[in-house]
């Protein structure tokens, strides 16, 4: 069971290799590794070939509404390296990237495949380099924590029951079954469990909102 945060950022450290190796050469510190800290990695084609890659692997390792959900997450992360969300510049851009790598995420088996289709798209101006890109995205753009409701869908079964689930706030995975108990133990008073065929399953209470169904 990988943590969404860990997959990050072992896509984030794979595609800077791949970057330097197939693009262009990106510094490194004394031990030849690619400083993810350094200056030089934020709003322009490496930035964007990073998010891009990133958002891919989350859709292809959990679904596209999860990849979305996790993206705009990191821009909203306030102590996070990469939150861009007070830039409407840089936030336009990495979310604008983030679909891009869905998109390729969808047609994408492996790692490789996905990371050489968004190297052409970096290549045929499909990405966003550049805060000075008119360009605008269009899709949800807010910050996806609901502090009653913080739970997200990450895998289902082959019978479409919900099995992997990811709390946006405590940034923690839980099976089916340790969602069940925290729910039964009062953690989390705006979910209820029912028992469908058989199984007792995780249900959002009933609100207006449809991304708090578990859907």
């Amino acid at each position: 069971m990988t943590n969404p945060f860990k997959l990050r950022d072992k896509v984030r450290d794979d595609c800077y290799i791949y970057f330097d190796k197939n693009i262009r050469t990106l510094e490194k510190d004394s031990d030849s590794k690619i400083d993810p800290t350094v200056l030089g990695l934020e709003d322009n084609d490496v930035d964007a070939f990073r998010h891009a890659c990133v958002s891919g692997i989350l859709t292809m390792e959990y679904n596209e509404m999860a990849a979305d959900i996790l993206g705009r997450l990191n821009e909203y992360l306030t102590l996070d390296l990469y939150s861009n969300s007070k830039d409407p510049r840089s936030l336009n851009m990495d979310l604008w990237n983030n679909s891009i790598g869905r998109k390729y995420g969808k047609m994408s088996k492996t790692q490789e495949e996905l990371f050489k289709l968004i190297h052409r798209a970096l290549s045929n101006g499909e990405l966003i380099i550049s805060l000075d890109d008119t360009r605008k995205y269009i899709g949800k753009d807010h910050n996806p924590v609901n502090k009653s409701k913080p739970i997200i869908v990450l895998e289902e079964n082959k019978s479409s029951r919900n099995e992997l689930f990811f709390d946006l706030i405590l940034r923690t995975t839980l099976t089916r079954s340790e969602f069940v108990t925290k729910i039964k133990e009062g953690d989390y008073p705006a979910y209820t469990v029912k028992v469908i065929n058989g199984i007792n399953t995780p249900t959002s209470k009933p609100d207006s909102r449809e991304t708090n169904n578990l859907d």
